[in-house]
């Protein structure tokens, strides 16, 4: 699977995170790619509650957001998060401008959760980068 957002809004978010610590471009590559698989599932996700509706296109309402973020605050651009968004609906559905901002932020929230994460287990682990390897143990954990 390719990775459809770009790196350089990934590396901000990271560095808005790392307290200091330098940040690797495997690391905003891993976290890309994480967000990516994030908004594919909770697109579909979301497909589901449409069909259930009856609806063939995703709302705000169906990411479970009431009130949608204001789009010019947000770091990761909506393009690339409207296409993350169709990798696995196929295309039967549409994706309202609102839906896209929302799940926008939702990854936005999501990303930052797991950057903080990441440099917390940089300085664990003694080291001033932020390394691809962090995202991945975060990940693990989880598990």
């Amino acid at each position: 699977m390719s990775v459809e957002l770009p790196f350089a809004p990934v590396d901000a978010i990271i560095r808005r995170n790392a307290d200091g610590l330098r940040v690797s471009a495997d690391a905003a590559e891993e976290l890309a790619y994480r967000i990516q698989e994030r908004g594919a599932t909770l697109a579909a996700a979301a497909a589901e509650q449409a069909t259930a509706d009856g609806r063939k296109t995703l709302m705000a309402e169906d990411f479970g957001v009431t009130e949608v973020a204001d789009r010019d605050r947000l770091e990761l651009p909506i393009a690339p998060v409207d296409r993350i968004a169709r990798l696995d609906i196929d295309g039967r559905y549409r994706v309202s401008m609102d839906a896209r901002i929302a799940l926008a932020d939702i990854l936005e929230d999501y990303a930052e959760e797991v950057a903080g994460a990441a440099a917390t287990l940089a300085r664990h682990a003694d080291r001033r980068t932020i390394q691809a390897e962090d995202v991945e143990t975060y990940f693990a954990l989880l598990d």
